[in-house]
């Protein structure tokens, strides 16, 4: 770990431990003294928990998360050892940065943007506890803290450090407890609908962006996820009674997070592959492929871009006159800059497609009869 990523652990990990309970107030202001000499620092700043009650009350009585077992994930294993999280590096397209908790239950991702953290803050926060604690099931993935600095920093104005963090489950708890080489096998997709307009992606010439940040903009998912009709319908019902919360809060541009890895890898590295903390449920913890050879896991990502934000009103502009004055044809609306009803039809229409059972004749949905039989070995 690089000493500035060091400095952001300890920040971290100071606010987990030592944020007092006369710091939930989110409208608290340390003294002028305090602030003046926050103003200096540049990466360790001086956060606190936000609304530490609100999110304790959801992991405690919704989650099924114990306190105590909460806060030995961000202490290191061994007494002799430095307690520090672990970097994981730049995982977005939008220069986030992670860390895992030493027992790897617990994912931490910077949140760089404002009009992000303030969308969910002001906006997201209430309606996603209340959806929470109505479905202790759902989907969104478990944000268990949320670190903010309350004062104005150099290293936050200069976006050296990060002001605010989330802290969230990890979705690929049980990954670390397998071998070096089953680990490889574990594989995961960040899928949004790739139908929209990615002008970093499908301007011609690599004009906007690297090939390198191409790459990781969106992924694509080669493969149908086979399971029962059940798990399927299972699988839907959720998605849609999680982004109903999210369309009615206008937000878009939020993923699908796929993990899958082979189903013999429970019984080849150890008798069961730890699951997610806190109460499971079935797309959480695992489903097992009908033909038995996959175990996948699923929730939703990033729902933190709104769009009726400025941001996206700018860039929905933008797209048009880019649109007009490059090709003078519409080339259709962003992911983040489209309506949230659209991008709720479909993105579950992206699931729906992905996602393959049999047909009451036993075949896979989608496959055509052959119209004369097969004699053995015909092709």
């Amino acid at each position: 770990m690089g000493y500035r990523d060091r400095l952001i652990s300890t920040s971290i990990l100071r606010a987990i431990f030592w944020t007092k309970p006369s710091q939930d107030d989110p409208e608290a202001r340390p003294g002028i003294l305090a602030r003046i000499l926050n103003f200096f620092s540049f990466f360790n700043l001086t956060l606190a928990r936000y609304r530490a009650a609100l999110f304790r009350k959801i992991r405690n009585e919704t989650w099924g998360i114990e306190e105590e077992e909460y806060a030995e994930s961000f202490r290191s294993p061994s007494k002799n050892k430095r307690t520090d999280l672990v970097a994981v590096g730049d995982l977005g397209y939008s220069g986030s940065t992670f860390f895992t908790t030493p027992n790897s239950k617990y994912l931490i991702k910077s949140l760089p943007r404002q009009f992000e953290q303030s969308f969910f803050r002001k906006r997201l926060l209430d309606p996603y506890v209340e959806h929470m604690e109505l479905n202790q099931d759902s989907l969104l993935v478990r944000i268990t803290d949320l670190l903010y600095c309350r004062t104005y920093t150099i290293g936050a104005i200069t976006g050296a450090a990060p002001s605010h963090h989330m802290v969230m489950e990890n979705i690929l708890y049980g990954k670390s407890s397998c071998s070096k080489h089953h680990q490889q096998q574990w594989e995961t997709y960040d899928l949004k609908p790739n139908d929209y307009f990615y002008p970093e992606r499908d301007v011609a010439g690599g004009m906007l962006a690297p090939e390198s940040v191409k790459e990781r903009l969106i992924d694509e998912f080669n493969d149908k996820v086979r399971v029962t009709i059940d798990q399927k319908e299972e699988l839907i019902s959720q998605l849609s009674r999680d982004s109903k919360i999210l369309q009615e809060s206008n937000a878009v541009d939020y993923s699908l997070f796929l993990v899958r890895y082979p189903a013999d890898l429970v019984s080849s590295d150890s008798d069961k592959i730890p699951t997610p903390p806190g109460r499971g449920s079935s797309w959480r913890n695992g489903v097992v492929s009908r033909d038995g050879r996959w175990v996948y896991r699923a929730i939703i990502l990033d729902f933190f871009w709104a769009k009726d934000a400025l941001q996206a009103q700018t860039l929905t502009g933008l797209v048009k006159l880019f649109n007009f004055v490059k090709w003078g044809k519409d080339h259709g609306p962003m992911s983040i800059t489209t309506t949230s009803d659209e991008y709720r039809q479909r993105f579950l229409g992206m699931v729906e497609n992905m996602v393959e059972v049999p047909d009451s004749a036993g075949r896979p949905s989608g496959e055509v009869r052959s119209p004369t039989p097969q004699r053995f070995g015909e092709v």
